[in-house]
């Protein structure tokens, strides 16, 4: 049964890595933004990183600055007390001023790897930044020339298809045909009128020759 789930899986993850990959080839410019959303997401992280190493390196400042003042503070109490003949005070200061002293190089030590680790990490995020730009930078470039493939492919299927280019070749010659006959029935017409009046004229002027031989 185990072995029917797992090949079930590998399944699935592999028709899942086919569709990625087909999608992809689809439409890169979407799986760019994705790609960089992600790692706008991972530089987020580090930034936050980088103020959680600066808070500690100042956390280990002034845990340095306490231990190695006290040790100070001890030692000078300690000569105070063997200046009084206070042996066994003078003894407890020595063993402060020694134990603070310890802790004191112990937090220094550690001062230093977070001073490290945060130059590390700042040098990191600001590749990180860089790396972000030129990769937004990149994605406008693509994205200019995924707009002038497409308008080359829109011009292209209007220059040079059949389906295309047919078409407003048969309006256009649907309304040169159009024209001509409105033409011919606007020329017609003007003829017929034309022809009604001049015989409508002539017909008048043989009646009056008429009317006046008579007479």
């Amino acid at each position: 049964m185990s072995n029917l789930f797992t090949r079930l899986k590998n399944t699935i993850t592999a028709d899942f890595h086919e569709m990625l990959d087909q999608k992809e080839q689809k439409n890169p410019i979407a799986l760019l933004n994705q790609y960089l959303r992600q790692c706008e997401q991972e530089t987020e992280k580090v930034r936050k990183l980088v103020e959680r190493q600066f808070l500690l390196k100042e956390e280990f400042t002034r845990e340095y600055r306490h231990a190695r003042d006290l040790a100070e503070k001890r030692r000078h109490q300690a000569e105070i007390a063997a200046q009084a003949d206070e042996s066994e005070l003078q003894e407890f200061a020595v063993q402060e001023s020694v134990q603070y002293e310890e802790r004191s190089l112990k937090v220094k030590e550690a001062l230093q790897k977070a001073v490290k680790q945060l130059d590390e990490l700042e040098r990191k995020y600001e590749e990180m930044k860089h790396k972000l730009k030129d990769m937004n930078l990149k994605r406008l470039e693509l994205m200019g020339r995924e707009n002038m493939a497409r308008a080359h492919h829109r011009m292209n299927q209007v220059l040079e298809s059949t389906t295309y280019s047919n078409q407003p070749m048969a309006r256009f010659e649907e309304m040169e045909s159009y024209l001509d006959q409105l033409e011919h029935l606007v020329t017609s017409s003007y003829h017929r009128n034309t022809i009604d009046a001049r015989i409508a004229q002539l017909e008048k002027e043989v009646k009056n020759n008429e009317t006046h031989s008579v007479s």
